[in-house]
């Protein structure tokens, strides 16, 4: 029997891929528990509008991720933060991702997730430092941080 998988079965297939199962595996388990659909023209018909959807939905962000990448790697877009810190320029404490959130949506209002951010531990010292950001599947921006001593 023919049918859609209308999510990933292990070992079996994955959501919208087409197979030949054994017909009573089909009807017995991925039926009735809704892990797949026969695969009839009206079936795979849906199965190609939802694909042509995905893709469009798909494009539409990578336009968006572009668009972004491109603000943030402007050369005026330098985030400022200010911080305590000691003589020798370590700061007491650190600067965040959450915190270059925050000021990059207060400064540019450009709104970032700190999840994206690719920064191992935070800041500890003065200075500038570039931030990678991770927009889209295989996109990559770079934030520039300035971190300058706070009274």
């Amino acid at each position: 029997m023919k049918i859609i998988f209308t999510e990933t079965v292990k070992g079996k297939g994955k959501k919208g891929e087409i197979k030949e199962v054994a017909s009573g595996y089909a009807q017995n388990f991925l039926i009735k528990n809704n892990k797949a659909v026969e695969a009839t023209t009206a079936n795979m018909a849906k199965l190609k509008g939802e694909q042509k959807r995905e893709e469009k939905d798909h494009d539409a962000e990578l336009e968006n991720a572009k668009k972004l990448k491109a603000k943030i790697e402007d050369e005026k877009t330098v985030v400022e933060i200010g911080a305590k810190s000691g003589a020798d320029g370590k700061l007491f404490g650190s600067v965040t991702t959450k915190k270059i959130a925050e000021e990059l949506d207060k400064q540019y209002g450009i709104k970032l997730d700190k999840h994206k951010m690719e920064l191992s531990d935070g800041v500890k010292t003065l200075g500038y430092i570039n931030v990678p950001v991770k927009l889209f599947e295989s996109l990559e921006a770079t934030i520039r941080v300035h971190i300058f001593e706070k009274n």
